[in-house]
């Protein structure tokens, strides 16, 4: 029974997610709002859970912005927007890795006016702000060490170093890698860049069973910037869990489409040119707001307001202060009106859905679901299109279209971590979204297939590894390029992405060129396609194969191996055999192992050697150096030192900002808080009327320096203050604090002084074995408390209140713990065990045990006797043995 319950125990343990203290998150990067998620198995805490910002808000606007030689993240930037739109940065997931005129256009169509200026080596645009000059992927790793701190703040002191980044299925191999940058610029581990779709797909199937059927789910985001339709495929598997067969879930993505320029915000933007329109009419004079950026700041702010009002109303007004020159705007608009001016959009819309189904095969009827996700996708008259071409009356809502794809990201971040697991696991396949093709080029290389092929074909399985050889005998290089036009990140100028430089072929082959080489030189080129869909060139080495004839020893009979010999002989006896080998090289072509073993075998005589013909496969090393020019070019280690500076220099500005803010706020409470206490009447008992009025005037000295000097002051400063106001106070407070902790004090010193004496008489009747004299002890300790008690109670009778205490309550708290000690030891001394006495034996109980012992004492002499013999019968079979022995013998009797 025991052994049965043991065993369940064991698998319950197997089973049951032992908390730990790490934890992992998710961050749901977005062009205009970020969501992070944790997941933590910490004790009192749920396991999966969406971090809120210090606004208490699930989602924060990915905004940063400088001003006033401050850095602001999140709520803050959005706070200034409207006053400083200049100075407030944002769209920086969709801008980073992005050539300068890319990032120019996108910035002119949002009427977004920074100060942006190319960068040199990489032709990326810089921001140019009143903190510095920085780039995107700078820009965005303030946002993601933000959201790390979010995720921190959310565990409560554990640690969170892990995380997965979502990215959209568009994302290129040069913005993926921008973003791996900022990430480590972050201080961020990035377990996986994963798409957003497969975000969602996880949360959708992490609580269903497919094991009765599989399914096809289709999967339509519209965020702010982008739309995308993912088909998804649900399934189960048999697997093997503990020795039984069990059904396991998982999902592949059999494909995706997109239109990278389509969302809510470019329906905003149909209502801004709208309104600005309107406003123009208004004002006359040839004025145009759009030339004004504080002014469509304004205007882009409360069209939002009024689109997300359109969604529930069918008609909604706008409403802006003071847009321009002073004059306020005011105007209405309908729904209808609204879905005029974005008529061309809805059929853009439905373009990736159509897509999908297209190039798929499938009938809108072969479609379990189609998942709505993004906030755009609240739009009344987008929903009524999508249920137009689906034929449905009621759209599929089962997940929240802002957290989704944070919470599934989070699950595919607690998969792969290794320091968390859950026990919900689902199965993930997911798919490049693009086609990769390599191309070699160099001297003596033709153009044709061997050259230039695809690699990657789309919805390749992510992570993916593969390898091509090429018959070449000197340097070349090797580009990476996107299968076609039709599938290309946004903004991207060329096809190509990256480029590597092979070197150390025309060495090797040069090297190798007078040996008998058995087939042509050729060159290994590793290629990787990583988790987070990144594709890349890691290795590359030289394959030389040579034939030689080499002088081998000659193996002939021995004495004491004669079977070997006949086996020597007859594979001997034809100088024609071979001996096939693969050898690796360093970088110099040294052998790392060219011993021949035959040489070092000791059961045969080397007479002569012989001549084999012996096949040697040589692999060399070879150097890759990237030559990728443009945004996908890799940050040297010099620029990643200086941004990690940079970041580090805003960091700790920010930390004393923080801090300088929270004394500030401290010093500013203390002084109104103390004024209105000392207007109170407890406060006139302990202090004399010119002390309050010295204490009010330190505190109007130290007010005024607030609200003007103090304006700019640091912590320090603050600190400086706080200290000299509490030096006055303290004493104050001090005695204002005792007028009632003291009395409470006294009365729980007296209540436990009762306590003791029925203590003491429980002893004398329990614990009878208690020693007499610690228990005198007790009761001399607790009178002593209590004189001391009724000395001091009178004494402060007499002491007025603003005079220093005649005692104090931690004085009485320290008295009462002391007897409380004395009273334990006494109350833990432990009963003594009863003294166990022999039973006195009769003289007939002793003279039987005497015959006994005396019967007992003959019986081992004769058995003793009796061995001794028969030892002594048996033969010697060694002499030396039987000297040692008596040798022995004779020791022991001398001793």
């Amino acid at each position: 029974m025991l052994f049965r319950i043991g065993i369940i125990l064991s698998l319950f343990l197997l089973l049951t997610p032992i908390p730990c203290q790490s934890a992992v998150s998710s961050i749901d990067l977005g062009s205009e709002w970020f969501k992070v998620a944790v997941v933590n198995l910490k004790p009192g805490q749920p396991p999966i859970a969406i971090a809120i910002n210090e606004m208490s808000k699930r989602k924060t606007p990915s905004l940063v912005a400088f001003h006033a030689g401050s850095r602001l993240i999140g709520e803050e930037a959005s706070g200034i927007v409207a006053r400083y739109p200049n100075k407030v940065y944002s769209h920086l997931r969709d801008l980073i890795s992005k050539t300068f005129p890319h990032v120019s256009k996108t910035l002119e169509s949002l009427y977004l006016s920074y100060d942006i200026s190319p960068e040199e080596s990489r032709n990326v645009a810089v921001f140019r702000t009143e903190n510095g000059d920085f780039t995107s992927e700078e820009l965005v790793a303030m946002l993601l060490k933000y959201a790390l701190g979010l995720a921190e703040a959310h565990t409560r002191g554990t640690p969170v170093k892990d995380a997965v980044v979502t990215v959209p299925p568009y994302m290129g191999v040069a913005e993926r890698k921008g973003l791996l940058v900022a990430a480590e610029l972050a201080g961020i581990n990035v377990l996986a860049l994963v798409n957003e779709h497969s975000g969602a797909a996880l949360q959708y199937g992490i609580d269903k069973d497919f094991s009765n059927g599989s399914r096809h789910v289709i999967f339509y985001d519209m965020g702010a910037g982008s739309t995308y339709a993912a088909l998804v495929y649900f399934s189960a598997y048999n697997t093997k869990e503990f020795g039984k067969t069990v059904s396991a879930n998982q999902f592949q993505v059999k494909d995706v489409r997109w239109d990278a320029e389509l969302g809510g915000e470019h329906m905003e933007l149909r209502l801004v040119e709208y309104f600005a329109d309107e406003f123009n009419k208004q004002l006359g004079n040839g004025v145009d707001i759009r030339k004004s950026p504080k002014a469509m700041a304004k205007l882009k702010k409360q069209v939002k307001r009024t689109k997300e009002i359109l969604s529930a109303n069918t008609a909604a007004p706008i409403s802006v202060e003071s847009i321009y020159d002073d004059r306020d705007f005011r105007s209405s608009i309908t729904r209808e009106k609204f879905e005029e001016l974005c008529e061309d959009l809805w059929e853009k819309a439905l373009v990736p859905l159509k897509e999908v189904l297209t190039h798929s095969g499938l009938k809108v009827e072969d479609i379990y679901a189609v998942e709505l996700i993004g906030g755009a996708t609240r739009v009344p008259k987008l929903q009524a299109k999508l249920q137009e071409f689906l034929g449905r009356k009621e759209l599929d809502r089962h997940l929240d279209s802002d957290e989704a794809i944070a919470l599934g990201a989070s699950l595919h971040a607690a998969n792969i971590s290794d320091g968390i697991k859950l026990n919900r696991k689902l199965g993930m396949i997911d798919g490049s979204p693009y086609g990769y093709v390599i191309e070699v080029d160099g001297p003596d290389l033709p153009k044709d297939e061997s050259t230039k092929q695809l690699i990657i074909p789309r919805m390749k399985k992510l992570p993916s590894k593969m390898f091509r050889s090429i018959v070449h005998n000197k340097d070349f290089e090797v580009s990476l390029a996107y299968e076609s036009d039709d599938f290309l990140p946004p903004g991207t100028p060329s096809l190509t992405f990256a480029q590597y430089a092979v070197s150390g072929l025309a060495d090797a082959s040069e090297k190798y060129a007078s040996r008998n080489l058995s087939a042509p030189v050729k060159a290994n080129l590793h290629f990787s396609l990583s988790r987070s869909g990144i594709f890349s060139l890691d290795r590359a080495d030289a394959v030389i194969e040579i034939t030689e004839w080499v002088e081998v020893p000659r193996k002939n009979l021995t004495v004491d191996n004669s079977t070997s010999a006949s086996a020597n002989t007859s594979t001997e006896s034809s100088p024609s055999n071979t001996e096939e080998s693969s050898e690796n090289l360093n970088a110099d072509g040294g052998n790392s192992n060219t011993s021949d073993p035959s040489a070092n075998d000791s059961s045969t005589t080397s007479l002569s050697t012989e001549k084999k013909l012996k096949k040697r496969t040589f692999r060399v090393p070879l150097k890759i150096e990237e030559k990728t020019a443009g945004p996908g070019a890799s940050l040297s280690k010099e620029s990643f030192s200086e941004a990690k500076s940079k970041l580090e220099a805003l960091d700790k500005k920010d930390e004393e900002r923080r801090r300088t803010a929270e004394l500030k706020n401290s010093l500013e409470g203390y002084i109104y808080d103390t004024r209105d206490k000392l207007e109170s009447e407890d406060f006139t008992k302990v202090s004399t009327s010119q002390e309050r009025q010295s204490f009010i005037e330190k505190l109007d000295e130290v007010q005024e320096w607030l609200y003007t000097d103090g304006e700019d002051a640091s912590a320090t400063q603050f600190q400086k203050r706080l200290d000299e106001l509490k030096a006055f106070g303290d004493p104050i407070f001090f005695r204002h604090n005792e007028l009632t902790a003291r009395p409470a004090a006294s009365d729980h010193a007296r209540k436990y002084l009762n306590e003791v004496q029925q203590i003491v008489h429980g002893w004398e009747t329990n614990k009878s074995w208690l020693p007499k004299g610690r228990i005198d002890e007790v009761l001399k300790e607790a009178e002593k408390v209590k004189n001391w008690l009724n000395q001091k109670v009178a004494e402060q009778k007499d002491t007025p209140g603003f005079n220093k205490p005649a005692f104090t309550s931690e004085e009485v708290y320290e008295k009462v713990l002391d007897l409380q000690d004395k009273v334990t030891k006494v109350n833990r001394i432990p009963k003594p065990k009863p003294k166990i006495e022999k039973p006195v034996k009769n003289e007939t109980e002793s003279s039987r045990e005497k015959a006994d012992a005396t019967n007992f004492s003959s019986e081992e002499g004769t058995s003793q006797k009796e061995k001794t013999a028969s030892d002594a019968e048996k033969p010697s079979t060694n002499g030396k043995a039987d000297a040692q022995s008596k040798d022995h013998e004779s020791d022991h009797d001398e001793l």
